[in-house]
């Protein structure tokens, strides 16, 4: 079967087949017709989160300046280049202080404000993931302990765990405390729980 190509000018998309008719433009071009009336409507211009891109870098204040456009599920901004999404702290981090260190380095923010899109050039640098995960706790930004929503124990079970380091056998605990061995092991030598005193 031979596609029609869509009738929007310099579409390589094909138009949509429906028994309702589609006017003649691909599923995208149709959608954004169905929704605003206009085949072109609602879409963003690839020009101007560039535009924006070029004014970030080049800002100097410390205000939070905010990628107003796409984000990634934990609210990086996004920019598309046409063939792959990159996550904009990172790439104004390189614009500013060179290219990254070593593949592990990530784009920190001073601000703790990733998480709400900011892409100041002042708040970024390059951190190991171990430092920049220090500075989200720090920040707030990480809920960890009782606010991360995958806790099983509270903070008071957790000290509790500590407390009875070299008293009770790690499979004892695991019993009592409806978990494994292996997590009394981790909170009672600092890796799980680390903030608490035992």
């Amino acid at each position: 079967m031979r596609y029609k190509a869509c009738t929007v000018e310099n579409c390589e998309g094909n138009a949509h087949w429906s028994t309702c008719g589609c006017r003649g433009y691909c599923g995208r071009h149709y959608s954004r017709f169905r929704r605003h009336g206009d085949p072109l409507a609602g879409g963003t211009d690839f020009g101007e989160p560039a535009r924006f891109l070029a004014k970030a870098v080049e800002y100097d204040g410390d205000e939070c300046v905010c990628w107003p456009f796409n984000t990634n599920s934990q609210g990086y901004g996004l920019i598309w280049d046409g063939e792959t999404s990159t996550v904009v702290s990172r790439l104004v981090c390189e614009r500013v202080n060179g290219p990254s260190p070593s593949p592990d380095h990530e784009a920190a923010h001073s601000c703790g404000k990733g998480h709400l899109a900011c892409i100041t050039p002042g708040h970024l640098s390059w951190k190991t993931r171990l430092e920049n995960r220090a500075d989200m706790i720090g920040h707030g930004t990480v809920p960890q302990g009782e606010r991360n929503g995958q806790a099983k124990l509270t903070e008071i079970e957790a000290r509790e765990i500590k407390q009875m380091r070299g008293v009770a056998t790690h499979r004892d605990l695991a019993g009592r405390f409806g978990v494994s061995a292996s997590t009394i092991s981790a909170i009672q030598n600092g890796v799980n729980w680390a903030w608490i005193d035992g």
